[in-house]
Formats: structure tokens, C-alpha cells, sequence
């Protein structure tokens, strides 16, 4: 294989493939990225066994041919070399090393042979559909934070996307629970969409999603099926297992009936949540929202720091209620709420409260309460 390449390209490309590669591998081949020079350019391949990121970049191939090298090592070293800068890549006979010039810059990589490498091969994929770039982030935004990390209910480990019927359209929904909070979200369905099956995108495919997202201005190609998903994104094209389990039935943990209604700033309570939190140990978080007519008063008490309280001003005309929440889930969703006024419904401390945007958005959150 010789192939010249800008260093640009090929940074930006690394920077897209390397980050799938994890940084300790009990199989050598896992820590390499698959460089594959091509008549139409070079192909970059890495993967861990569960999701794959491929990519192809302009190149001037020379001679065709593949190796794989160390993934961290050949990003590590392009993103040093200067702007502007070409880059050889160069295998000759059999010396299990690959040459990368560039200036007067020489590097000798060990390789792998291409053939120990893993092909996760997608098979069949018979839902295609495209959605916007900015539909798809948003899907995710509004939902990664509520994704579970705790590996023994594996089920909750990623974001559950659906087709639902809802007022006689389509809606693609996107669920992430972890058993504390709940985030829901959902867009009119795309053609194409109607009958998915519902998956489960795992955590890690989803956080590379995200960054792929980032400055995206092409449709994102969507194809899955119950057991796979592949997405194209600007010419870099991801391919990830699915998380096989059943996602719990999550309508019913969403309230109907809460009839105590909160109307609040937003940021004022972010803020006033952020700095009476300041009191919290580290394990219980707990805040305690104590409401009364027009008043919401926050405390916070920590047997070894003291105590915090502060008073705002609210719409709330129902009865008493003290009801406590830990403080990190409640900026986790006040971040994530885009008007300026956030509405809770209520009912008693006991039981999961609705919080969404007061003028209505796609988007609403149930949070379980804690014990004050």
C-alpha cells in the first residue's frame, strides 16, 4: 500500500474512527484501525466488537493495499504533525511495519494483518428512513441524560426509539429511563419509519452519534433492524449492535392524574436549586421543595455542613404539599427544558411528578421524589 494524504482529512477521519477504539484491548486487533488505500481514496475501518465506524477520504493512492495500526498512536501523531502538512502511508513486503512520513518526520508503525480484522457485518436492513441532522440531535439531547448506568438492568442502557400512534399521526418517540428519571421525546415519523421495530441504541453508539451530529448539514440515513443499526453521516457510516432485551412498559410509570399544579422561572429556580444544593453531601442530594399559595420555599439540610434554604415567588394555588427530589435530576431537567417557564405537575410526595414546558413541547420528564 502508498498512499498521500492531506493531514487535515486524515485527522479529522481518525478523529471520527479512533474514538470507538477502546484504550485497553485483551485482542490486539481491537486497538488497530483498518487503513484500506483504494483507487477512490483511503478507507478507514475501526471497531470494538459492538459498534463500527467506517469512512472514506480523498487520497492519492499510489499503489493499493491495507494494514491496520495502532489507533490512539496514528491519531496521536497526525494531530501533531503541522497544518497544512501531506502524509505518506506506506507498507512494503512483509516487515509488519508501516512507514508514515511527513517533512522530514518518520514514524515506523507495527501492523497487524488486515485479514485478523472483524467485519461486523450489518445483513439485512429493511428499514430505511432519513431524518435532519438537527431531528435526530435533538431526539438525543433531550433523552441521553436520563440513560441508566447500571450494567445489571442492561435494558436500560441506551435510548428506546418507536413509532407510537398518537392524534391520528405517526410519532417517532425516543425513551431513556434509569429507574429515577424519565425522558421522553417525540417527532412526527419520518417516511419510511412506520412499522420499525422498536430498538434499544446503546449508550456508547449513541454518545458517537452525537459528536458524528455535530456540524452535520445532510440528511442522516437511518437503517435497522431488530438486531442492528446503521447510520450515514456526511460520508462516515456507523454500524452498532442493538441492545437485545425488552424495554419496561414506561407509559405506565408516566402520570395522568397529578393535579397540583407549579408554575416556575426556570433559570431562577435553577439557580436557587444550584445554590442550596451547595449544602448536599455527595450521597443523598436531596432537596425539599416545600409549597404553599404563590410560595415555594427549598431546603436542604446536611448533618455535617448545615443547612440552606431559599424562598421564591410561584404560581401555585393547591394545597400544601413538601415533596423532596434529588438535586442533580432536577438541573439535569431544567437544562434540558427549552421555554423560559417550566411547569410541575404534582401530587403528592410519594408519587412521580410530570415536568415539562409550560407552553407544551415535544418533550416531558417524570421524576421520582425522595425521601426528606
Amino acid at each position: 500500500m502508498k498512499v498521500t494524504v492531506e493531514r487535515a482529512a486524515l485527522l479529522r477521519s481518525l478523529g471520527h474512527v479512533h474514538r470507538v477504539v477502546e484504550r485497553r484491548n485483551t485482542i490486539p486487533i481491537l486497538s488497530n484501525v483498518l487503513l484500506r488505500g483504494e483507487d477512490d481514496g483511503l478507507r478507514l475501518k475501526a471497531t470494538d466488537l459492538d459498534v463500527e465506524v467506517t469512512e472514506t477520504i480523498a487520497a492519492d493512492t499510489l499503489q493499493t493495499g491495507a494494514t491496520t495500526v495502532p489507533a490512539h498512536v496514528i491519531y496521536d501523531i497526525v494531530r501533531k504533525l503541522p497544518e497544512g502538512a501531506q502524509v505518506s502511508l506506506e507498507t512494503t513486503g512483509d516487515t509488519g511495519q508501516m512507514q508514515l512520513r511527513s517533512g522530514r518526520s518518520r514514524f515506523m508503525l507495527q501492523t497487524l494483518p488486515e485479514s485478523d480484522f472483524p467485519d461486523l457485518a450489518a445483513g439485512e436492513l429493511p428499514v430505511r428512513f432519513t431524518l435532519p441532522p438537527a431531528e435526530l440531535k435533538r431526539l438525543i439531547d433531550k433523552t441521553q441524560f436520563a440513560i441508566s448506568t447500571e450494567e445489571t438492568r442492561y435494558y436500560l442502557n441506551g435510548i428506546y426509539f418507536h413509532t407510537i400512534a398518537a392524534q391520528g399521526a405517526t410519532m417517532l418517540r425516543a425513551v431513556a429511563t434509569d429507574g429515577h428519571r424519565l425522558a421522553r421525546i417525540e417527532i412526527p415519523a419520518p417516511e419510511g419509519a412506520d412499522g420499525m421495530p422498536g430498538v434499544i441504541v446503546p449508550r456508547k453508539a449513541v454518545a458517537e452519534i452525537q459528536k458524528l451530529l455535530e456540524g452535520a448539514d445532510q440528511d442522516v440515513l437511518i437503517e435497522l433492524s431488530p438486531a442492528k443499526i446503521r447510520l450515514t453521516v456526511a460520508g462516515v457510516v456507523l454500524t452498532s449492535k442493538l441492545i437485545d432485551g425488552t424495554f419496561p412498559d414506561y407509559q405506565r410509570v408516566i402520570p395522568t392524574a397529578n393535579d397540583k399544579h407549579l408554575i416556575i422561572d426556570r433559570d431562577d429556580f435553577a439557580r436557587a436549586v444550584d445554590r442550596v444544593s451547595t449544602i448536599s453531601s455527595e450521597r443523598g442530594r436531596a432537596v425539599k421543595l416545600s409549597l404553599s399559595d404563590g410560595k415555594l420555599t427549598l431546603t436542604v439540610t446536611n448533618p455535617d455542613s448545615g443547612s440552606a434554604t431559599e424562598e421564591l415567588e410561584v404560581d401555585y394555588d393547591a394545597t400544601p404539599l413538601d415533596i423532596g427530589f434529588n438535586a442533580r435530576y432536577l438541573l439535569d431537567i431544567a437544562a434540558q427544558l427549552d421555554g423560559d417557564t417550566a411547569l410541575f405537575k404534582l401530587a403528592d410526595p410519594g408519587s412521580p411528578t410530570l415536568i415539562q414546558d409550560r407552553d407544551g413541547s415535544a418533550a416531558l420528564y417524570v421524576l421520582m421524589p425522595m425521601r426528606v
